[in-house]
């Protein structure tokens, strides 16, 4: 009998800590309150730190009536050359941020400014005058947005980003048909690559704003490719659980519905722009690899970088990584205008 029941214990252990994975998934994959005080972080607390970038908190709301909160600045694309006439610039880049799965938007802002003054310092002529507007959206749950996460609420918040963005261009120029062209690139970090492709490939987006780029910083395949990273044991079956995903945020997916939508449009596909963290110790190298043959083999214009010395979290921590995103955005509105 000792035996039995022992084994009995151990198989009654499996299954239940299997069960908890499945039932609580989501409180795993999304962690709005790390660290403790996050959902209580203000701009101000980092506003001497952004130097000189005026950060403004927005409040919009999302298909289901779920109150989000966003971060919003606006800055030239090559400083000091803010067009003369709004209407005069070749066009208005937005950029859509979508961050990792902890903290909230207020302690990435320094970092976050730092990367616009460097677009902003980038001496391209191609650029001037262009005005680029960032808007860092806070996911249902996380900061002072209200709810709880979970993909489909994301997705919801990710549509809602985009609709206010659509609202905000018709607003700042009207229904004027010279006024500047919208270029929406989106930003994705960690589980953000996911919520980004998951807009960039499923999502609601208004006609007048179609997604030109996509910035993926340490991005990983999918929440199934992720468990079988985390999980390689053979006698662990947590990798086996993937049929009971809620969540998947399946990058490697999405491209392949981002490449058919626009072969059905006949219009130019979003470019790619990887980056990634060179001691990454969550994602391994493979996965931004195999996403990079993806988007070649779809024909998505794509480019791979490396931010030196940087660990998953802190990609654009690093002065490199910094300097690179700043490249990311500055090469993919080029790609974009040269497009047409």
């Amino acid at each position: 009998m000792p035996p039995v029941v022992f084994v009995g214990l151990l198989v009654a252990l499996y299954v239940w800590k299997c069960m908890m994975l499945v039932v609580f998934q989501n409180k795993i994959i999304y962690m709005p309150g790390f660290p403790p005080n996050s959902r209580w972080e203000l701009i101000d607390n980092y506003a001497d730190h952004c130097g000189g970038i005026k950060w403004t908190n927005e409040r919009i709301q999302a298909a289901d009536g779920t109150d989000l909160a966003m971060a919003v600045t606006t800055v030239p694309m090559q400083k000091g050359k803010f067009p003369t006439d709004k209407k005069d610039a070749r066009a208005h880049v937005y950029v859509l941020y979508f961050q990792g799965n902890a903290a909230s938007i207020p302690p990435r802002l320094p970092d976050l400014s730092w990367v616009l003054r460097n677009v902003s310092d980038s001496h391209n002529p191609d650029l001037a005058p262009l005005q680029m507007t960032f808007v860092c959206l806070s996911y249902r749950g996380y900061w002072t947005s209200r709810g709880r996460p979970s993909e489909a609420g994301l997705r919801r918040d990710a549509e809602a980003g985009a609709r206010w963005i659509s609202e905000y261009h018709k607003q700042l120029y009207g229904p004027d048909r010279d006024a500047p062209v919208p270029i929406l690139l989106l930003w994705g970090q960690s589980i953000g690559c996911g919520v980004a492709t998951n807009l960039a490939a499923t999502g609601k987006i208004p006609q007048n704003l179609p997604v030109r780029g996509l910035l993926l910083e340490t991005p990983f395949l999918s929440v199934r490719a992720m468990l079988e990273t985390l999980y390689p044991q053979k006698w662990l079956p947590y990798k086996h659980l993937w049929p009971f995903l809620r969540n998947h945020l399946d990058s490697w997916t999405n491209m392949e519905t981002i490449a058919k939508a626009a072969r059905e449009k006949g219009s130019p596909p979003p470019s790619m722009y990887i980056l990634e963290a060179e001691r990454d110790e969550l994602v391994p190298p493979e996965h931004a690899e195999r996403l990079l043959e993806k988007c070649q083999d779809l024909g998505l214009p794509v480019e791979r970088v490396k931010s030196p010395a940087a660990f998953h979290s802190d990609a654009i921590m690093r002065v490199e990584g910094k300097r690179l995103a700043a490249l990311g955005i500055v090469r993919l509105t080029q790609k974009t205008l040269d497009v047409g």
